[in-house]
């Protein structure tokens, strides 16, 4: 099983990366960086919440692991 900080550790990076893609696509439709970063800051919060307990739920389920 995997450990809680290991887990918010991966959550981390994958919503930096989200936060730099959707700023890049965000921008050119809002015309301002502050805006586009806004959005994106805004989503990730959600999106890492999310994605934290949904990583959790799963460990649980035993299904798919070896060992």
């Amino acid at each position: 099983m995997e450990t809680t900080r290991r887990t918010f550790a991966k959550s981390v990076t994958w919503q930096i990366m989200g936060i730099l893609t959707m700023t890049g696509l965000s921008y050119p439709h809002t015309g301002s960086l502050l805006s586009a970063l806004s959005l994106s800051l805004t989503a990730s919060l959600t999106g890492f919440c999310f994605f934290f307990v949904h990583e959790k739920l799963w460990n649980k389920v035993h299904w798919g692991k070896s060992g």
